[in-house]
């Protein structure tokens, strides 16, 4: 599915051709039966995850081109609209790309994948924890704690001061983004520094981002880290989570090497070459529903 900003639409595209996996009945059985015998859960999801509630990935360029068609058409590429140049050499037409992008994770809901996962969470004694590189914010809308996310590229419903002015990152609140879709341009006076007066930005970790203030996403790395000091090696379901953007999965190696089991989900990069974990190569909302039919009552 493909969201066209200069129309407001969806485009529904069938899925590519797939390989057919004759292990995969086995491979669901197997991952039910970790996920009955886990005492804790840790989460770790990309863009894929994301994907299935129809959200575009704004950090692929092919996406950001198709998406974003009016950038395009000014000469404005993804390098230069996802580094923090762009609010300071086209800040309306950085503010309308990413108040577009607000309004749509707003007003698009978690699959039921999202709801699955914290089903599964909250029957283990340890309970789960969240480690997404996606910014949308659907973790928190579809019911989790916000102690136990972890969004180690920041949130798109958090905003920062352009200057090093010592202001905490807030929360987007009573912002309301009005966009002219057809150049893209944020309408009306532009979001600033509650302390300072000067521009504000998403509190995001962008291409080159010297200024991203992490103090927000570090706080919650030491709840994370917190978590897994008490936690013994929980299973991993890494979902979504491709070699383009390799935090979550460098994460994920990271506690393999401490003795966590993994369970893969990823359509087109789902290869972990490890016997004793298991690769679904299914998109999420699909593998998570499917995982769902070999537990008790359905997930």
């Amino acid at each position: 599915m493909d969201y066209h900003a200069d129309t407001d639409t969806w485009h529904i595209h069938p899925n590519a051709d797939r390989q057919t996996d004759y292990l995969l009945a086995d491979k669901l059985q197997r991952a039910a039966h970790l996920l009955q015998g886990s005492s804790a859960l840790m989460i770790a999801t990309g863009e894929g995850m994301a994907a299935d509630s129809g959200l575009p990935d704004l950090r692929d360029a092919a996406t950001f081109s198709h998406t974003w068609p009016a950038l395009a058409r000014q000469g404005l590429g993804f390098e230069k609209m996802t580094s923090p140049q762009a609010f300071d050499e086209h800040p309306a037409t950085a503010w309308g790309m990413y108040g577009q992008r607000l309004n749509l994770c707003r007003t698009t809901e978690p699959h039921a994948g999202y709801t699955l996962l914290r089903q599964w969470g909250q029957r283990m004694p340890h309970g789960c924890f969240v480690f997404t590189s996606n910014a949308d914010g659907h973790f928190h809308k579809a019911g989790f704690p916000a102690a136990r996310i972890y969004e180690c590229l920041g949130s798109i419903h958090r905003l920062q001061c352009t200057t090093a002015c010592g202001a905490h990152p807030w929360q987007t609140g009573r912002l309301h983004p009005q966009v002219d879709s057809a150049t893209l341009e944020w309408q009306g006076d532009l979001p600033h520094c509650p302390r300072c007066g000067a521009l504000a930005r998403p509190n995001l970790l962008m291409i080159d981002d010297g200024q991203w203030n992490p103090i927000r996403s570090t706080q919650q790395r030491m709840l994370l880290d917190m978590w897994l000091d008490s936690t013994p090696s929980p299973l991993v379901l890494e979902i979504g989570a491709s070699r383009a953007v390799a935090t979550v999965r460098n994460f994920t190696r990271r506690m393999q090497r401490r003795g966590s089991p993994l369970i893969r989900i990823n359509l087109h990069e789902a290869n972990i070459h490890n016997p004793g974990d298991i690769e679904l190569a299914l998109e999420a909302k699909e593998a998570l529903e499917a995982i769902a039919t070999h537990l008790p009552q359905g997930g």
